[in-house]
């Protein structure tokens, strides 16, 4: 039996430059950050039969791979070579369906555990690149590059892409103390909806594709302030990243009709009365989470967040990545 955990993530800076449309002409960067919450896969070969067990959300039991409903699982033992006797289980810390990268973390889980089914020991980035080929180029999704490498990579991490779409992973110079008032001034709560991210994505994938003007200018601004946000992390100017997260959302409305809607403004305008130097919703947009940036006290900005209904997110920033924690 093998168990694998894979960190859920918040992104800092860049959101959307990772996608194909856009990095395939103009290069793409992310500043991301692993979460200490989770998805755990477990896979076993049961020694009864060689039946394939899918258990998530709803349980599947097949006798053939192509007969599996849940694509990722399906298309993962396809990519594996894994025709029969197989049983797969998840658990994860937080909904699908609110931008912290679920589908990815899954995936990576996933092929991990199955990579240490067959003894094989896969880089990380060879894990990240294995699941974007499925989700993106086998199932036709519109993801980018984040998801797959911060479940993968975890920790306060840049991505840099290359317009043939490598990429280069490297951790972001911060020093402990700073990680640790990044983390107490950044505030995450769940907005109470959960949506897919594949139409607001595709709508953004598109206007780049076209290179509709406010797009691509909003996406090249976006990419110029991520910059700007590792820069203030690194150099311990976090004020800083508060102001450059609300210039974000600013632009980030730009891009697509559905990244926020009158109930997700209210929110954000309450925010800014109580505190915030600014936020960015998780993911797409639409729904999900909310990320403040609220330096002080934030007994105020709470209590606020609180009456409006929201539920706040206590995490710790995660530096280990995707992992086999069992392995017997």
């Amino acid at each position: 039996m093998i168990v694998t955990r894979s960190p859920f993530r918040i992104t800092l800076g860049g959101g959307g430059t990772d996608l194909p449309s856009y990095y395939s002409k103009y290069g793409g960067f992310i500043f991301a950050a692993g979460i200490n919450k989770y998805m755990y896969v477990d896979a076993n070969r049961p020694a009864a039969d060689d039946l394939i067990r899918i258990k998530y959300a709803k349980s599947e039991t097949v006798e053939t791979v192509g007969e599996i409903d849940h694509d990722i699982a399906r298309e993962s033992l396809r990519f594996a070579g894994i025709e029969k006797n197989i049983e797969i289980s998840s658990v994860a810390d937080v909904p699908f369906g609110t931008g912290l990268g679920s589908s990815s973390c899954y995936a990576v889980g996933l092929l991990h555990a199955i990579h240490a089914l067959k003894r094989e020991y896969v880089p990380l980035d060879q894990l990240a690149e294995e699941d974007f080929k499925i989700e993106s180029e086998t199932l036709k999704r519109p993801i980018g590059k984040q998801d797959p490498y911060m479940a993968a990579f975890g920790g306060l991490t840049v991505l840099d892409i290359a317009e043939d779409g490598r990429v280069k992973v490297r951790k972001a110079e911060v020093s402990l103390e700073v990680a640790d008032e990044l983390n107490r001034n950044m505030l995450v709560f769940f907005t109470g909806k959960t949506r897919s991210a594949d139409a607001i994505l595709a709508e953004q994938s598109q206007g780049a594709k076209e290179e509709k003007k406010e797009v691509v200018e909003s996406m090249h601004y976006i990419k110029e302030l991520g910059h700007g946000i590792l820069e203030a992390v690194e150099a311990g100017n976090l004020d800083e990243v508060g102001r450059k997260f609300h210039a974000h959302w600013q632009y980030k409305k730009k891009i697509s009709s559905k990244m926020t809607n009158p109930e997700l403004d209210k929110i954000y305008d309450a925010a800014l009365r109580h505190g915030a130097l600014g936020g960015k919703i998780s993911g797409a947009g639409g729904g999900g989470f909310f990320t403040f940036y609220i330096p002080g006290d934030q007994r105020e900005f709470r209590q606020a967040m609180k009456e409006l209904g929201l539920r706040e997110l206590r995490y710790r920033f995660d530096f280990e990545g995707s992992k086999v924690l069992v392995d017997f």
